[in-house]
């Protein structure tokens, strides 16, 4: 979601030496990061308009997923929709191994 050279520390940035060659096919590649960061209570409906159609959407989704970015619009989710997608695939994948 954003280029080489932004410090580590800024909890936006993904770490260098992770694999993130999808972002280079994302649609939100040269836009503000600050959009997909916006304040609590803030709308999310412009991030969002950016991540439909994008090509890398799962991609991301699943990037946020398996590092469980906790702010931000990632995949076209908030971090509320994304938890509820941990759970949901939490309680599928509890129902598969029991079965």
């Amino acid at each position: 979601m954003y280029r080489e050279g932004y410090q580590l520390e800024d909890r936006r940035r993904i770490p260098i030496g992770s694999d993130r060659a999808w972002q280079d096919e994302a649609n939100c590649l040269g836009v503000d990061p600050d959009l997909f960061f916006p304040e609590r209570g803030a709308s999310t409906r412009e991030a969002k308009e950016v991540c439909r159609g994008c090509v890398v959407k799962n991609g991301c989704l699943e990037y946020a997923l398996e590092n469980g970015e906790k702010f931000g619009i990632w995949g076209g989710l908030s971090e509320r929709e994304r938890r509820r997608l941990r759970r949901q695939r939490a309680q599928g994948n509890r129902g598969t191994a029991s079965a």
